[in-house]
């Protein structure tokens, strides 16, 4: 019988992920690097990907100090890659043809208690 839940690589991908974002301003990364290697118990494919993703996708000068460090594990090109397309695509969206996003085009009923 299947269990529920997430799986345990997908929880150890968020919280490798949620150590990244927590400590993003850091101006000491060597303690985020231990952290996290300590964190993926030796799962360095977990490691490359969710760390990877991250620096692609996060990576500007607010956070230089923590990518320049994360980019000397080894193993994060292809996912730096993954994070970095990511980012490029749009922000998702309803599309407009379907009305929504619109509030000027809905009309708006106000009813007062008064007038009842």
């Amino acid at each position: 019988m299947p269990t529920r839940g997430l799986s345990p690589t997908v929880k150890l991908s968020i919280a490798l992920d949620a150590i990244c974002s927590r400590n993003r301003y850091t101006a000491d990364p060597v303690p985020v690097i231990a952290e996290l290697r300590a964190t993926a118990g030796g799962r360095d494919d977990v490691l490359a990907e969710a760390v990877g993703t991250w620096v692609g996708y996060f990576e500007d000068e607010h956070v230089a100090v923590l990518c320049a460090a994360l980019r000397t594990l080894p193993g994060l090109e292809p996912w730096i890659a993954l994070g970095q397309h990511r980012r490029s695509l749009p922000n998702p969206s309803t599309p407009a043809i379907l009305g929504h996003g619109q509030a000027t085009a809905v009309p708006l009923y106000i009813t007062s208690a008064a007038s009842s």
